[in-house]
């Protein structure tokens, strides 16, 4: 009788968690989120992979936004647009179909994205476990977090113009400033992670094809660099005009040329062996990029292709052209940050020293019982109840950057006008220069720094 009781209680704590499943998905924790032929994942990796899902929907929606024919099929709403001359058709109050067009929705939905992280970031501060309480809900709710975000979105949508655009560009300036930085260091970790793993593939099978692939990419960065630097100067300047152009072109090649001598002077490859022109490459081909993206938003139709010749003169009058989303630069630096958010997402760095910064610290798999990871059977599994892998709060303030960075990547850095027209302004060129500037310094600290305190260390 006993035996068939034991049995009877067994059956029903299998049948328990299949029963609550669903109750689970919208309200527990990450662990539902994955099918069951899906294999075992952390639940650290589930959780920030569903928060950045939850920015890459706010950047479709805005990406849609900005799609060419929505604000005309918009405008044809009588329900929600008021219609060309300005009288209200049926929607009263402060939402306008203005509020609902181009950059308006771009800057509104990115509002919300950061609200919303910037709320987490503060939930979150000094979370240590997943034993704390807080640990809950940043690994789960992820439906009611969901009704958030879309409860945010909504009434952002209802925020006056007023002084709101021209204030939350200069909050997108500084987060996306900072966001620039936080990229080169990625870019920079990931050469050295690749550096480092390529060169010890080298010895461990004792094969030259390891050394000439790293040859060929290290040769392949810097003849693109070389290419976007002709190309720079072709398209952006101009004889007898274009200066700042010419300068900040001039400058970075510059620095990025003294960067790469001092990566491969003795001292600093005794002091850091993994340090090489590989890395340098990488740090001389980003800084090109973000080169090229300053140039793009220099406010001179001599000196900048993307902007438009109005009636088919030289100059154009910045006030009263159509503002163009969809350039080149838009593109690559919206792929950039796509890839890069999923690098904050998925991965913590090899180094020491970055996961420091980064707020990250990578708990080895052994530190998770064998048994947790068997019972999961494709769920994600707890592997964060003696500390966390990464700091929530930290993650959440790189979203909000992110969110800020994405902002002004889709409105192509534009400040808005007088005449509620997006223009461009030498604010962005000079807030993309310095973030270059400041990016090269980063990488020769990280070069020069065991130079100058030989007593820390730097491996």
């Amino acid at each position: 009788m006993d035996g068939r009781m034991m049995r009877s209680v067994r059956l029903k704590e299998e049948e328990a968690p299949g029963q609550d499943y669903t109750a689970s998905c919208l309200c527990g924790s990450a662990p539902c989120i994955l099918c069951g032929c899906c294999p075992s994942t952390r639940n650290s990796t589930v959780s920030r992979l569903l928060f950045t899902s939850f920015l890459f929907l706010g950047v479709l929606v805005s990406i849609i936004m900005l799609s060419p024919g929505v604000e005309s099929q918009l405008y044809k709403l009588p329900w929600v647009c008021e219609d060309r001359a300005q009288q209200p058709v049926v929607l009263q109050g402060p939402l306008d179909c203005g509020s609902l067009l181009g950059f308006r929705a771009v800057y509104r939905m990115c509002f919300a994205t950061a609200a919303f992280f910037f709320f987490f970031m503060l939930v979150m501060l000094c979370v240590r476990s997943s034993r704390d309480p807080r640990a809950a809900i940043q690994n789960g709710f992820w439906f009611f977090k969901f009704l958030i975000l879309v409860g945010i979105t909504v009434g952002a949508f209802y925020i006056p113009d007023g002084s709101f655009p021209k204030i939350w560009f200069y909050f997108g300036v500084v987060g996306s400033f900072l966001f620039i930085l936080i990229q080169l260091i990625l870019f920079i970790d990931f050469a050295h992670s690749w550096n480092q793993r390529w060169l010890c593939k080298a010895e461990e099978c004792d094969s030259p094809a390891w050394y000439a692939g790293l040859f060929f990419f290290t040769l392949l960065f810097y003849l693109l660099s070389i290419a976007a630097v002709a190309l720079m100067f072709i398209y952006y300047t101009e004889p007898g005009a274009c200066h700042e152009g010419k300068v900040f072109i001039s400058l970075n090649i510059t620095f990025c040329v003294c960067v790469s001598i001092v990566a491969v002077l003795p001292k600093v490859q005794n002091a850091q062996p993994n340090s090489g022109l590989l890395q340098a490459s990488v740090v001389t081909l980003y800084t090109m990029f973000v080169t090229w993206l300053a140039l793009s938003n220099v406010p001179d139709q001599k000196c900048n292709p993307h902007l438009p010749t109005k009636n088919g003169t030289s100059q154009v009058d910045l006030e009263n052209y159509s503002t163009m989303w969809w350039d080149a630069p838009s593109i690559v630096g919206l792929v950039i940050f796509i890839l890069c958010t999923f690098f904050i997402s998925l991965r913590s760095s090899d180094h020491r020293q970055v996961n420091s910064l980064m707020q990250t610290e990578e708990c080895p798999v052994e530190a998770v019982p064998q048994q947790q990871v068997d019972i999961s059977k494709g769920r994600a599994y707890d592997n964060e109840q003696d500390g966390v892998t990464y700091n929530y709060s930290f993650f959440h303030f790189c979203l909000v950057l992110a969110s800020l960075h994405v902002m002004m990547t889709l409105t192509n850095w534009y400040s808005p006008g007088e005449t509620r027209k997006m223009i461009s302004t030498w604010t962005s060129v000079w807030v993309k220069i310095c973030a270059s500037w400041a990016g090269l310094l980063l990488y020769l600290w990280t070069l020069v720094a065991p130079l100058l305190l030989p007593n820390r260390d730097f491996s």
